[in-house]
């Protein structure tokens, strides 16, 4: 099974880019199906309110939770003192399987960290190339499972890249996806360096094209194990951790 850990769906509430306005998942799942990709981890888009936004995308995976898992986007300065209530929420009514931040809401916190080691949930992080403080979250949290995206940076700052690669090689708690990589070298780097557990498949969808992204894991050619694991072993590895209530709720029928 070829899951995808990494995708945005539902509205923002700015318009700046499609970014923060609306991530809608008609083409991608087209794509997705052409390319073989059975199953998609998705979260919001950006947006002012995650309480929000993270219902919306709550009603889009309770349409089919077959195909779709969700994970809960936090804003860890303006949620700061109720990050605890937003991923309580979004695990014990929407039965989502992870939390999602980014550096351009703000930093990771202590506040986001004992929330995600209190649930065992795997952070999904973009530090927006400010990859350095992973080095110490990492240490002062070693239980809690960080995947970092892109190398580290979407934009493609090679230097921080670089010196994500250092700390993905030595903390065995972070991680990296594949979505959005394009010094194609470092990625193999990674793989060579930090093995193929430390790996997942991902896509930015649907901004970035599914089979593109995928294509680029084929590429590394990785021999059928070490390709499993990347494909959907590891992220499935990390969630089976996840505590998880009896039963999540009835999606929510209203914003």
């Amino acid at each position: 099974m070829i899951i995808d850990c990494h995708c945005h769906a539902g509205h923002g509430d700015g318009l700046t880019g499609p970014w923060d306005t609306a991530a809608p998942l008609d083409g991608y799942l087209r794509r997705a199906r052409a390319a073989g990709i059975d199953r998609t981890v998705l979260f919001a888009a950006f947006h002012s309110d995650y309480a929000t936004a993270n219902r919306e995308v709550a009603r889009i995976v309770a349409a089919d939770r077959r195909r779709f898992l969700g994970f809960a986007f936090v804003h860890t300065v303006s949620d700061a003192g109720r990050i605890g209530d937003l991923v309580g929420e979004a695990v014990t009514v929407h039965g989502f399987r992870g939390i999602k931040a980014h550096r351009h809401d703000g930093p990771l916190t202590r506040e986001l960290c004992e929330v995600a080691l209190r649930w065992r949930l795997p952070v999904l992080y973009d530090p927006f190339g400010e990859v350095a403080p992973l080095e110490v979250v990492a240490a002062e949290y070693p239980d809690v499972d960080f995947v970092v995206p892109h190398l580290g940076s979407f934009p493609d700052h090679w230097a921080a890249q670089r010196q994500f690669l250092d700390i993905l090689a030595r903390h065995r708690n972070v991680h990296t996806d594949t979505s959005g990589v394009r010094y194609f070298d470092l990625l193999v780097e990674a793989v060579r360096r930090a093995g193929p557990h430390k790996i997942l498949f991902g896509t930015d969808g649907p901004l970035l094209h599914p089979g593109l992204e995928l294509a680029k894991v084929r590429a590394l050619g990785l021999p059928p194990a070490a390709e499993r694991l990347v494909l959907g072993g590891n992220l499935r590895r990390l969630l089976a951790k996840a505590r998880r209530p009896r039963r999540p709720g009835p999606p929510p029928h209203s914003t």
